[in-house]
């Protein structure tokens, strides 16, 4: 069975990306004027399975949606980037969305996520579904479609012998036996932070929150730090991997994603994981080059190009 497995199967959610480009917040109760807006495909789910197709694994992602304009954007989106959408079409429930203010000066952003569709998605939702999760080399999967759904998937790939991947974003309470079930856990420092209880600010304290990861119960900490690049931390030894910097950062949205669907697709054609850490880092790299998520991704020729240049 091993050897049929291939590509990565992705359990999460499709939103409109709804992006306001301005040089500050605004306060409660005020207005101000913001200096760009773009509409585009997104969820943190859907960017990922973006970015491993583009990275050239083969993709299926698991969903739901609303039969509505962003509805069909979401199908439009993943049938553009020849994914295999397992997602059903709800009458009764929109369409996800989601607001992101971003900084145009630095690129840095803030999010409002509304599941909308994927917020019902559940056990038995991801059952249905079973059969593509077996067939994948990588199954990955985050916390905007809730949590009991996420703990199924792995579930369903641990016992195939898929490689795990969680990424725990939105941070959130959850029962800390999920942690079993992943060969990768892909916080953010705040994320590690939150659910590690160590506050994560340089690399010695994510190896320390890397430690707490590993006495959870996980197989490998991944945790991505920004422009300082990613810590792979396992008990076999903790690996600093550079960020790889293109290009002056213009939106950093979509980064976490592009990291995640590009080690992913890495894992999925047989890298080792310092291999696919920087392969990783190279997609989430050129990603915040751009402006927005899903349509910030690279292609697979593109990052191997940065790869090349940098000698790696």
């Amino acid at each position: 069975m091993a050897e049929t497995r291939r590509g990565v199967a992705i359990l999460g959610i499709f939103v409109a990306d709804l992006a306001f480009r301005a040089g500050r917040m605004p306060g409660i109760g005020e207005t101000i004027a913001g200096s760009g807006f773009k509409m585009g495909p997104g969820g943190k789910g859907s960017n990922q399975a973006v970015a491993a197709a583009r990275a050239g694994a083969p993709v299926t992602f698991l969903s739901k949606v609303g039969k509505d304009a962003f509805g069909a954007i979401a199908l439009d989106t993943w049938r553009a980037e020849g994914i295999v959408a397992r997602v059903a079409e709800l009458d009764d429930q929109p369409t996800g969305a989601a607001f992101i203010y971003v900084n145009d000066q630095s690129g840095e952003n803030a999010i409002i996520v509304v599941p909308g569709a994927a917020a019902t998605i559940g056990a038995g939702d991801v059952e249905a579904a079973a059969d593509a999760i077996r067939a994948a080399a990588v199954f990955i999967t985050q916390l905007e479609q809730p949590v009991a759904a996420a703990r199924r998937g792995l579930e369903i790939a641990r016992a195939a012998g898929v490689t795990t991947i969680f990424n725990p974003a939105p941070a959130e309470p959850f029962d800390d036996a999920l942690y079993a079930l992943c060969d990768y856990v892909t916080p953010n420092e705040s994320e590690a932070s939150f659910l590690t209880g160590v506050a994560v600010t340089d690399l010695a304290s994510a190896r320390r929150a890397g430690d707490a990861f590993l006495d959870k119960g996980v197989g490998t900490a991944l945790i991505t730090l920004g422009e300082a690049g990613v810590l792979l931390h396992s008990r076999d030894g903790s690996t600093h991997v550079p960020a790889m910097a293109p290009g002056p950062v213009v939106e950093t949205a979509g980064a976490g994603d592009a990291f995640n669907g590009g080690f992913a697709a890495a894992l999925a054609r047989g890298a080792d994981p310092v291999e696919a850490a920087r392969f990783g880092c190279a997609v989430a790299g050129i990603s915040v080059t751009r402006a927005g998520t899903a349509p910030s991704m690279p292609y697979l020729a593109e990052v191997e190009a940065l790869l090349a240049g940098a000698g790696v």
